[in-house]
């Protein structure tokens, strides 16, 4: 019989522009305030999975990042495990650890990521996105794009990464079938942009209005600058561990169940074929091994690089019908107080985008809900949080996802 699984601990930095601190420094900090949350210590972790995607673009560490993070603070002897996988790479570390503690392998593990993504050039930080997708084909990338979202004359747009590019092309696509409107894409920035104004730890905590997402400074069409995540510098860390480990700790009661945990690639399919989209395929895995339903989740956050990515995450998850979740933000269903509050903590657009770590700040922000500690930002009530984290393109849509179930 496999273990049952805790979240134990988390910490997260601010997101933020972090001038001169690096992936380290900003690592040490999430991985202290994480094993301080569980009230244990450096001694008790027996495995480490560390989230990084830039640093060997952008600093040159090409290899054993994790190790110099986190040896540097005093972690030895216990293995240390890289992990890269697009957007969905903090949640793939922690997936990582909760499978190692899970097969009982270890009893207490760590799940880091952490980025330094603001550099000098902020041309090789936009070059770093061009790395996402299949490198030696990028024909195919075009005519994947103009598949879904037709040709479109971008010319004037302002400076963005080419992801930018992607999710414009996937809400047009979503647009032409389904007949979602720019306004419901602006809905949902502004929904999330309202929400981080209470987060301490978000990147941009400034309230707009729909009208002055749709003002704003167009990117892509449909998208504005409001509607898209920054890039961002910041670390997030969890602390996993099983029915052993959790006796170890003294306030075991503020721990969360991890009630599943799955990620995965897609399948080949046509464009239209939204029944085969990855991260619907993945939902089902996920309610099954969980034992709950879409109906019984009480807040999530989803990876809302930009604001179609919220819409279109709802719809996959079963949080709305296909075709439906613009409709949902514009009536309010999505925000706090609503019937199921969608990224509380901002999301991506607001709180910020440091790839690595954006899953595993997902989780901090969902622990903090289901413990009854989100302040103004608490969902009444939350007893089942859902967080998904994607990333990546391939074969026209995302290229990885993983979805968590936490229950309180």
């Amino acid at each position: 019989m496999s273990e049952q699984v805790w979240i134990a601990g988390v910490g997260m930095t601010r997101f933020a522009r972090h001038d001169g601190r690096g992936v380290p420094d900003l690592a040490a900090e999430a991985v202290r305030e994480a094993l301080a949350d569980a009230g244990l210590e450096r001694r008790h972790v027996e495995a480490a999975f560390f989230g990084n995607t830039t640093q060997g673009a952008l600093q040159g560490q090409l290899m054993v990042g994790g190790q110099i993070a986190l040896r540097g603070m005093g972690f030895e002897r216990i293995p240390m495990y890289n992990v890269e996988n697009a957007c969905a790479t903090g949640a793939s570390a922690l997936h990582l650890a909760a499978d190692q503690v899970r097969a009982g392998a270890v009893d207490i593990a760590l799940a880091v990521g952490s980025e330094k993504m603001n550099v000098a050039d902020r041309d090789r930080t936009m070059a770093v996105f061009e790395g996402a997708y299949d490198v030696s084909d990028p024909a195919g990338l075009t005519a994947s794009l103009t598949a879904l979202g037709g040709e479109v004359d971008d010319a004037h747009a302002g400076r963005r990464s080419v992801f930018m590019d992607i999710y414009a092309a996937m809400a047009r696509a979503h647009m032409r079938r389904f007949g979602t409107t720019q306004r419901q894409f602006a809905a949902v920035s502004a929904k999330n942009h309202r929400h981080s104004v209470h987060n301490p730890r978000a990147q941009h905590r400034k309230d707009f209005t729909v009208d002055e997402v749709l003002a704003a400074r167009a990117l892509s069409f449909p998208l504005t600058v409001p509607m898209c995540a920054p890039v961002t510098d910041g670390a997030a860390a969890v602390v996993v561990c099983g029915q052993r480990g959790l006796r170890r700790l003294v306030g075991r009661g503020r721990s969360v169940r991890v009630l599943a945990n799955v990620a995965g690639t897609g399948v080949v399919r046509a464009q239209d074929a939204w029944e085969q989209h990855i991260s619907g395929l993945l939902a089902g895995r996920a309610y099954e091994r969980a034992g709950v339903g879409p109906q019984d989740i009480d807040v999530a956050e989803l990876h809302d690089a930009t604001a179609f990515g919220e819409i279109q995450q709802c719809e996959l998850l079963g949080l709305c019908e296909p075709g439906a979740g613009g409709a949902a933000a514009e009536a309010g269903e999505t925000a706090l107080g609503g019937r199921i509050p969608v990224n509380p903590s901002g999301g991506l657009e607001a709180k910020g985008h440091p790839l690595g770590a954006t899953g595993l700040a997902q989780v901090y922000e969902l622990v903090q809900q289901l413990r009854g500690e989100a302040g103004v930002r608490q969902v009444s009530g939350a007893r089942v949080a859902l967080a998904e984290n994607s990333g990546g393109f391939y074969g026209g849509e995302e290229a990885v996802a993983a979805i968590t179930v936490l229950g309180a």
